[in-house]
């Protein structure tokens, strides 16, 4: 074994574990800040410390405000973000990758073994959220990927290290048949007490951040119920929405438009979070375009008020399937709208059909939509979407994203898979 090179592998190892633990600790502190169910800009550069952009979404935002992020929302507020975990192995995995450099290659017998072992963790985990990430929310965050390549740069020193520590000893490296070199000893008693103790560490420092983190967090039940609540819980025309879920138990009144990314995004969480089938969902088409809603003096979402009628026009058998369709194609059809009707209503017509079309420019339709707006404007609603009310009482814009399901566990724990 060459001393030098051990230790050099070790301090490359310590600095990819430094730099997991850098954007571990960014994007801990992205979620963290909107703990105070304020909304806040999130870091998104490969850059540690590069400042945050101050508007707009992006890959990082979008990957926080996901069902992945964090685990435990149902019992605490916002849950324990996966991040805190990542800081935790991190720096235990710094600290031993810095006792290994120190040692100059003669560390304790099996800790090589132990830090390439202990090193999988954090690989294994990026490959869990990277699949996700790809397969899910089809976005790759630069703070998750800065971390994904410090666990693969971590793993493959550390793997390297213990190989060569190995294969000075005369033992087999892996995959090696036996008689390439002498039988690997087991480890004494004492070795194996050691081995023992650091995983033992090494479980303690990736739990203490999320212990600390949920020990520090405020009770939020009190801010729950203090959002409003419909003053016309019906519609005299009788024109809302129903969409059909498998198994309605609550119901619950949803105010969304067609192109409004956040509506999306809140759509997602309930189906990922198993919360849509359970739910009894009156619609109300709330479209932020100038077009027909007289509450806004620019189109927002341009194009959205073509695309509330079309969803209008699904009725209660093809509603859900064309807000979902909307929700699935929204960048091209945003793009269409920006674009004029006619490019809207042709990508409309390839999916739908004429018939569509003509209910879409119905007078008729029309007029339902501004029913819908009627009772949105009766209701004092905020010119924002998505709204959700659960009966009469209105959720708070921060209890729809990261807090959605403590807030539902609060308030209809029977909608919770």
């Amino acid at each position: 074994m060459k001393a030098p090179d051990v230790t050099r592998l070790a301090t490359a190892a310590g600095a990819a574990a430094t730099l997991g633990l850098v954007f571990a600790a960014y994007s801990t502190y992205d979620y963290a800040a909107q703990l105070d169910r304020q909304l806040h800009a999130v870091h998104c550069s490969f850059v540690p410390g590069a400042p945050a952009p101050a508007d707009g979404d992006n890959p990082c935002k979008t990957a926080l405000f996901s069902a992945y992020s964090a685990v435990l929302r149902a019992s605490w507020w916002g849950g324990v973000p996966i991040s805190l975990f990542a800081v935790g192995a991190f720096g235990f995995l710094l600290a031993f990758a810095v006792y290994l450099a120190l040692a100059r290659g003669r560390p304790a017998r099996w800790a090589h073994a132990f830090f390439a072992a202990a090193a999988l963790g954090p690989l294994g985990a990026s490959l869990v959220m990277g699949t996700i990430s790809l397969t899910r929310l089809h976005v790759l965050c630069k703070l998750c990927v800065g971390i994904y390549v410090s666990s693969a740069a971590l793993a493959a020193a550390a793997i390297a290290a213990w190989r060569l520590v190995a294969g000075d000893r005369g033992e087999p490296a892996a995959g090696a048949p036996p008689s390439q070199g002498a039988a690997r000893a087991a480890p004494s008693r004492h070795e194996m007490l050691r081995v023992l103790s650091w995983a033992g560490a090494l479980g303690v420092a990736t739990l203490l951040p999320a212990i600390v983190y949920v020990a520090l967090l405020p009770d939020y039940r009190p801010f729950l119920e203090k959002c409003g609540k419909l003053a016309t819980a019906a519609e005299p025309h009788g024109s809302l929405l129903k969409l059909p879920t498998a198994r309605p138990t609550r119901a619950v009144t949803l105010f969304e438009d067609p192109l409004c990314p956040t509506c999306k995004a809140f759509h997602e969480r309930l189906v990922d979070e198993g919360v849509f089938e359970k739910l009894d969902v009156t619609l109300v088409m709330f479209p932020l375009d100038s077009e027909c809603n007289w509450m806004v003096d620019r189109a927002l979402h341009p194009g959205a008020c073509t695309m509330a009628k079309a969803v209008l026009c699904g009725r209660a058998d093809r509603a859900r399937a064309i807000l979902e369709w909307s929700y699935e194609q929204q960048d091209d059809l945003a793009r269409a709208g920006k674009q004029g009707a006619d490019a809207l209503l042709a990508k409309l017509r390839e999916r739908w059909g004429t018939d569509l079309l003509t209910c879409v420019g119905a007078k008729t339709t029309a007029a339902q939509l501004n029913q819908h707006l009627h009772f949105a404007a009766n209701n004092h609603i905020p010119v924002s979407t998505p709204q959700m009310f659960l009966g009469d009482r209105r959720i708070c814009d921060e209890d729809t994203d990261l807090g959605m399901k403590y807030t539902l566990a609060q308030l209809a724990p029977e909608v919770l898979p």
